[in-house]
């Protein structure tokens, strides 16, 4: 069973260029052990409530861009804000009539992201106490990838791009990943190429077309054309192992032993 999910490529400026917010995932968690991946995870129930002040493209636009319904589209945006907060530090959220929140790494806020992981509250709850709105204007649409059908655990995942609020930073936060780190798109894809750093090939082929973009304007704006088509892959197994060989024909080499997770 297909189950909805966000994940979210949080960019900033750096020094030589373009950097990219990445997670090595746990090796003991149940899908894509060790695997570097960008913050994200399924979509809550909770996460479609309506009672929340929103700025930017309403719920119906993000339901045109991602072929989808707009209370399902609602819950998208909802859950790249809140699993972003949860597994990052970073909160894409403000006044409704207000700038964007500079500061979120304080103790108030860090009982609000624990309870958000708690499930105690919803995102709608944890920002309406507040008075304050998610900001879907800093979030664009970069892709849509569906897991393979042999896959014991398959995700339906929408993929987010945003940069970092300024005066926010991105904090290792999360239980479920061993390290947290900053490159550049072109540098992770290195360390890919010469087996120092493990991805599926969701990630590694976002990076790829992140790579390109030197600045995160650049980033924004180069979000693809929308409305999204989906890409579902399929799975093949040689001598060599299983690989997952997209629509278009790219064919990524998975580990050996990944489908046995």
């Amino acid at each position: 069973m297909l189950r909805d999910a966000a994940t979210v490529l949080l960019v900033r400026d750096g020094t030589d260029g373009l950097e990219i917010y990445l997670l090595r995932r746990t090796r003991n968690m149940p899908f894509a052990g060790g695997m570097t991946a960008y913050p994200g995870g399924g979509v809550d129930p909770r996460d479609s409530e309506t009672q929340l002040a929103w700025v930017g493209p309403p719920p119906a636009d993000w339901a045109g861009w991602f072929r989808t319904t707009e209370s399902l589209a609602r819950a998208l945006v909802c859950a790249a804000v809140r699993e972003t907060f949860e597994e990052a530090g970073v909160l894409l959220a403000g006044p409704a009539d207000g700038p964007v929140l500079s500061d979120v790494d304080t103790a108030e806020w860090e009982s609000v992201r624990q309870a958000l992981l708690a499930r105690e509250v919803s995102l709608a709850q944890a920002l309406s106490a507040q008075g304050l709105a998610i900001r879907a204007d800093l979030l664009r649409p970069w892709a849509h990838w569906i897991t393979p059908e042999p896959e014991p655990r398959r995700y339906d995942t929408r993929f987010f791009v945003a940069a970092v609020p300024a005066g926010q930073q991105a904090r290792h936060v999360t239980g479920e990943a061993d390290e947290a780190s900053w490159l550049r798109p072109a540098d992770a894809l290195a360390e890919h190429e010469a087996r120092t750093r493990t991805m599926l090939p969701p990630t590694l082929l976002t990076l790829a077309d992140l790579a390109p973009h030197s600045t995160v304007d650049s980033a924004l704006a180069g979000a693809p054309p929308r409305p999204i088509s989906p890409v579902l892959p399929r799975i093949e197994v040689d001598e060599e192992g299983p690989r997952v060989v997209t629509p278009d024909g790219t064919s990524v080499r998975l580990p050996r032993g990944f489908l046995r997770q």
